[in-house]
């Protein structure tokens, strides 16, 4: 028998009672907030039932990651991506923002310079500098047909990427499906990337961080170290990736990640960037992850179809705006282009804020003039933000 999971998606419990950094930010004012990256859902009742049980212990001391977890992850990667991974190249994180500088770290002497495509998450353009290295920015291709109709479709220009290669560049930051714009790198483009890549002698990091919420729930996640793999066993050795529970199973806050470096060199390395700075992956985070492999899939699935239903409801709303948009085939992140807007309102986001809505600034992704909503939210909140945007946006047009 299939779980009824719908009450909780429409009508999730208040989180200012525990101060949730998406609606703190907005304590005491009437902004709906649809900006950072979580959702406000309960997390599935097997992952409840298991930490619950973990409380009940009444010890929360220093942990290690239970035994069977390793073996768990390795299963999880094989059923889901048809990748066969080993145990011993699991380094266990705090969280996957701390991967993507220990990898810049890792990989990249004192002023040397990492790729990353943008718009993209902002920690992928402060990594580099934050480790005293340099960002090299390579702009995703928009694709002016599907633009002018309505839709934001971005795909990598491989002539820009040659462009913006240097002789001190060590490492691509790929974020993989990529946020903010929700895409899926075709197939193609991935094998052209990682011909890319090998031809330059360059380590990458895929932050694989959104795979488990491709919306169709069939289309299949492929890790772009399984694509280097194909070419030979020296190019995945060049690669590190980086999961975690956080976005799918809504677990941001237990602090609790993976990367997955097959060469035992860079994971040494990475492991010395580790060491003394970062704290050990936190005890319930352990006990959460292995619920939600073991027992998540259900959940998981009736997670992605309230999703897909979110965000054709974004889709429409938008289009009745006149303000072209993503229809993102992964992630809970709907991108909106508001630049028609600017010359009336100035800065959208916090136009919007005005009106009601709270939304990320597209220019900490690197784009400024543009958004991103987050869509996993309750009916009535989520119906609501939507009238209010369009209300203001057609009092805008109109003049009324």
């Amino acid at each position: 028998m299939t779980r009824d999971f719908s009450a909780s998606f429409d009508s999730p419990a208040d989180r200012l009672e525990w101060s949730a950094t998406k609606w703190e930010k907005y304590r005491g004012r009437d902004v709906i907030p649809l900006w950072i990256a979580d959702m406000d859902y309960p997390v599935a009742p097997a992952i409840q039932r298991a930490v619950a049980a973990h409380v009940r212990h009444g010890n929360y001391g220093y942990m290690s990651a239970p035994r069977e977890l390793a073996g768990d992850l390795v299963a999880y990667h094989a059923e889901h991506y048809g990748w066969q991974i080993e145990p011993e190249w699991i380094v266990w994180l705090s969280g996957l923002v701390l991967g993507i500088n220990l990898a810049v770290k890792a990989c990249c002497g004192d002023g040397e310079s990492a790729l990353t495509f943008s718009p993209v998450y902002p920690p992928f353009l402060s990594a580099a500098p934050t480790q005293g290295r340099r960002t090299l920015e390579v702009p995703l291709a928009l694709d002016e047909a599907a633009w002018r109709a309505g839709d934001l479709r971005y795909h990598i220009d491989f002539a820009r990427l040659d462009a913006a290669l240097l002789p001190d560049t060590r490492l691509l930051l790929l974020c993989h499906p990529h946020n903010p714009v929700g895409s899926l790198f075709s197939r193609d483009e991935l094998d052209a990337l990682a011909d890319f890549c090998v031809c330059h002698d360059l380590y990458v990091c895929s932050d694989e961080v959104h795979c488990d919420l491709i919306l169709d729930g069939t289309t299949p996640h492929v890790p772009f170290a399984r694509v280097l793999a194909a070419r030979s066993p020296t190019h995945l050795a060049r690669s590190i990736t980086l999961h975690g529970p956080g976005k799918v199973f809504n677990l941001a806050g237990l602090g609790i990640a993976w990367a997955i470096i097959p060469d035992a060199g860079l994971r040494k390395r990475f492991r010395a960037a580790k060491q003394r700075l970062v704290p050990e992956a936190c005890c319930f985070g352990y006990t959460a992850l292995q619920a939600a492999l073991r027992a998540g899939e259900p959940w998981r699935q009736a997670l992605l179809a309230r999703l897909r239903r979110n965000r054709d409801q974004v889709s429409a709303a938008l289009d009745a705006m006149h303000l072209p948009h993503s229809h993102p085939a992964a992630t809970y992140l709907t991108w909106i282009d508001t630049r028609r807007l600017v010359g009336k309102v100035g800065n959208a986001a916090q136009w919007f804020e005005q009106q009601g809505v709270g939304l990320s600034d597209g220019a900490d992704f690197g784009a400024p003039g543009f958004v991103r909503l987050n869509f996993a939210a309750g009916s009535a909140v989520l119906d609501e933000a939507l009238r209010r945007m369009q209300e203001a946006v057609y009092r805008l047009d109109t003049g009324g």
